[in-house]
This record gives C-alpha cells, sequence and structure tokens, in this order.
C-alpha cells in the first residue's frame, strides 16, 4: 500500500499519494498512519520529507496529530469554516500590510496559548531550531528557513488545526516580506535574541510575558518593513 517515492519534490508526491489513498478507500476517516519513521522506510524517503507532506496535509485539514498518540485521518474536517479565509488570505497575498496586520492580531495570542501547552518535548524542538538558526547567523546567513521553522512551530504547539491551518496560508504568503526583513543588517541577531525571550516565556510558562515579546518582536518587523516605504 505504500509504495516508494522517487519524484523530485518528494513531499509533494507524498501528500499527492497519501491524498489517493483516502480518495481510494485505503485510508478512512479516523484510521492511524504508521509512524514517520515507518512511512520513511516504505515511500524510501527521508523523515524529514515525511515530516513535511504529514505537516502540509494536516494544515490542509485531511491529516489532524493527537498528542502523544499519532497522526490519523481527519474525520471530514474543518473545510467549510476554514476554507473561505484560506481563500482570502491568498487571494490578499499582495496585500502585505494587511496580511501583516491580521499576522500581528493573532500571533501574539497564539504564543499565549503555546505558552500554556508546550511540553518539553516541545520547548527542546524549538531550543534545536533556535541553536541551528544561531549557527547559520554566526555565519553570515540570514536563516530564512529556521525563522519560519520556529514560528511553525509555535502555531503546533496550540495543538489547534484551526489556527494550524490559517497561520500555514498567512505565512505562505509572507514569504517574501519575512526574507526582505532578514536581509537586513542586524536583523538576523535581532530576530534571534527575540525568539531566544520567547523561548524563555514558554519554559516558564509565562503566557502574559510571551505574547508580549511576540507582540514587540511584530512590531520591529512591521516598523522596517513598513513605516519605511
Amino acid at each position: 500500500m505504500f509504495e516508494p517515492i522517487r519524484k523530485t519534490k518528494v513531499y509533494e508526491e507524498i501528500v499527492i499519494k497519501v491524498i489517493n489513498m483516502i480518495e481510494h478507500g485505503m485510508l478512512k476517516s479516523g484510521d492511524q498512519l504508521p509512524s514517520e519513521r515507518e512511512l520513511s522506510e516504505a515511500f524510501k524517503v527521508s523523515r524529514s520529507s515525511v515530516r513535511e507532506a504529514l505537516r502540509a496535509l494536516e494544515s490542509q485539514g485531511i491529516l489532524e496529530s493527537r498528542h502523544g498518540n499519532g497522526t490519523y485521518v481527519a474525520p471530514q474536517p474543518i473545510e467549510a469554516l476554514i476554507d473561505p479565509l484560506v481563500k482570502i488570505i491568498f487571494t490578499e497575498k499582495d496585500s502585505q500590510i494587511e496580511l501583516f496586520e491580521m499576522r500581528r492580531l493573532i500571533e501574539p495570542q497564539l504564543v499565549f496559548l503555546a505558552a500554556q501547552r508546550a511540553t518539553p518535548e516541545d520547548i527542546n524542538e524549538l531550543d534545536e531550531i533556535l541553536e541551528v538558526q544561531k549557527e547559520q547567523v554566526a555565519q553570515g546567513k540570514a536563516g530564512v528557513d529556521f525563522d519560519k521553522s520556529f514560528h511553525e512551530k509555535l502555531v503546533e504547539i496550540t495543538r489547534n488545526t484551526i489556527l494550524v491551518r490559517i497561520m500555514d496560508s498567512m505565512m505562505d504568503c509572507l514569504t517574501q516580506s519575512r526574507d526582505r526583513s532578514l536581509q537586513i543588517d542586524g536583523r538576523p541577531e535581532k530576530s534571534l535574541a527575540r525568539h531566544r525571550e520567547i523561548i524563555d516565556a514558554i519554559k516558564s510558562a509565562d503566557c502574559e510575558n510571551a505574547e508580549r515579546v511576540m507582540r514587540e518582536h511584530l512590531e520591529d518587523i512591521e516598523s522596517i518593513l513598513f513605516k519605511r516605504e
């Protein structure tokens, strides 16, 4: 049932394969998927490709992750609720200021939830992401991919499928602004410092401080991107 993948864009092929399996009844609503390791071995791909595919499927509401209990095919999910908003986000993707305002409204509260719900494993993952970002910045790189991974992990920690879907769509549309901000001298280091403050607040379960730091972080970025134009 789980055949090897031999395409260039590996995670996209995994996504297509899983969707096809659902459409053909090989996977049904409520079915549990094999572990990342088992899927990696079955598809003959890396675990990172499997992880990326599972995240994409979760963001579409096709799969759902149950903390400590694996990944399952979602019941015919929250599509009716989320799809109209996601379509608006993609339709208005050129309105970067408005999208960023929406992000500023959502993400501080999102981090408030993350500080309430983070497990030690979640915090370890945040630390690992930050460590790689730190290494890249020390090498003179912008660390764009790991900056994105950090924010993706924060929304994942909320265990809120709707937030994951909305933020994934929004972050895809804001890729250009993220790239621009991290090319500015000194900005990668400032971003890294803010990320460390956010992790420290989450470790302390200090929800209000986590929310405050995220709001200030986003205000810093917004002032760089839009108030100079």
